[in-house]
């Protein structure tokens, strides 16, 4: 398996300081008193923002390991953002981060507006193009000037670091056992098949002939190598039903698969390796599919309780994309070695109704083998049925002719 090139810009260690004073910038700005943060953008990505803490002059900053910040760049990103007029930008696209003492929203009825303090850019060089691991600033910058003198100074480490991921995708739908393609440029090699089953047979139209159980279970998806050996596989333990007073699978009673491995030493037994749950969210104007991963306590380096490694939302008319990474994961306790380090894992799925064919990026540093790939494919896969299995039991689920429940 070849990889391909992902680069990881992280931005952490950040601080605020005024020279010569501990509250005040020169402008006025009462900066102890107020909640700073700060935008920080890369033009083609999403805006994130960060808190940042006041230090006071005779202060110290210890850098960190964990990222305030982080984006993952393929190898058209670069290209773009090196690109003259990027973005309308003459020399090409930056970094920019630009710091704000307040916050937005009201007080009493009365519009609170953040005061800008300054903005740090960093210009994207040729150096970001050569795949090595390098610090392109850290220390303190002034962001700000009154008068000609510097005003607020900013503490930050930039990094970019090579993070090389693997991408899949499933020729089709996952209903219809289609092949897995690894994606190399505009090269597809097939490298895994999926087999997929339930226990109940569909008719000709697509819907239920058992639709009055109110339940959807018995949903399985085998994950085949090129030998046609199964290397892994997820299937439903838990059935998707409707919830009391209600016609969705709700948070209180969520449906759940086991992903799991073919146990070498019992044929036609498995080792549990993950469970991944999911159920409808309506909160408010929100209409999404929730899925929680969790990696099971056996797989873990000591024992102790199942370790949840991600909980995210995805539309459900959008779809959208399931994430096993530390970065933008907010989590208490300690990270399992699954997630230890950054991103590990993501699904881009489509909306209810819609045909998809599921996309799929690895991280290098956590695959070994082809066995590796082939369990986060039986994970994708269920986390693609899980947007099916969560629709409401009123509607029919979309089946195309030429469908067949048989092995």
């Amino acid at each position: 398996m070849d990889p391909q090139i992902f680069i990881r810009l992280s931005i952490d260690s950040l601080g605020l300081r005024i020279p010569g004073t501990t509250a005040t910038t020169k402008s006025g700005i009462r900066i102890i008193s107020s909640p700073c943060s700060c935008e920080i953008r890369l033009r083609g990505f999403p805006v994130q923002t960060k808190s940042v803490p006041f230090v006071s002059v005779s202060e110290a900053i210890h850098p960190t390991n964990a990222a305030s910040s982080s984006f993952y760049l393929e190898e058209s990103d670069l290209k773009a953002l090196r690109t003259p007029n990027c973005f309308y930008a003459p020399q090409g696209g930056f970094l920019e981060i630009i710091v704000f003492a307040g916050r937005k929203g009201s007080h009493c009825g009365v519009g609170i507006k953040r005061q800008q303090i300054g903005t740090f850019r960093l210009e994207i060089g040729q150096e970001w193009c050569l795949g090595k691991a390098m610090v392109l600033c850290n220390g303190w910058v002034g962001i700000g000037k009154n008068n000609g003198k510097p005003d607020a100074e900013l503490h930050l480490r930039v990094r970019l670091d090579p993070d090389p991921r693997f991408v899949f995708q499933f020729e089709d739908e996952i209903k219809l056992s289609p092949q897995v393609v690894q994606l190399r440029g505009s090269i597809k090699q097939p490298l895994f098949s999926c087999k997929f089953s339930r226990d109940r047979v569909s008719s000709i139209d697509g819907s239920e002939q058992d639709t009055g159980k109110r339940e959807r279970k018995g949903w399985k998806v085998k994950i085949h190598d090129l030998s046609g050996s199964v290397v892994a596989a997820t299937f439903i333990t838990t059935p998707f039903v409707p919830s009391s007073g209600c016609d969705w699978v709700a948070r209180s009673n969520p449906g759940a698969w086991l992903i799991a491995r073919p146990d070498a030493c019992r044929p036609e037994s498995w080792h549990p390796w993950g469970k991944l749950e999911a159920w409808r969210d309506r909160s408010g104007t929100r209409d999404a599919v929730c899925c929680r991963f969790r990696l099971l306590s056996e797989n873990l380096p000591e024992d102790g309780k199942d370790a949840l490694v991600s909980e995210v939302l995805i539309s459900t008319e959008k779809g959208g994309e399931f994430f096993i990474d530390t970065d933008r994961h907010l989590r208490a306790g300690p990270t399992p070695d699954i997630s230890g380090g950054g991103f590990v894992m993501s699904c881009r799925v489509q909306g209810e109704g819609k045909s998809s064919k599921p996309m799929v990026q690895l991280a290098m540093k956590h695959i070994t083998c082809v066995e590796d790939a082939a369990i986060f494919m039986a994970l994708a896969a269920a986390v693609d049925l899980s947007i099916e299995a969560c629709r409401p039991f009123r509607k029919k689920l979309r089946i195309r002719r030429g469908y067949t429940n048989s092995w």
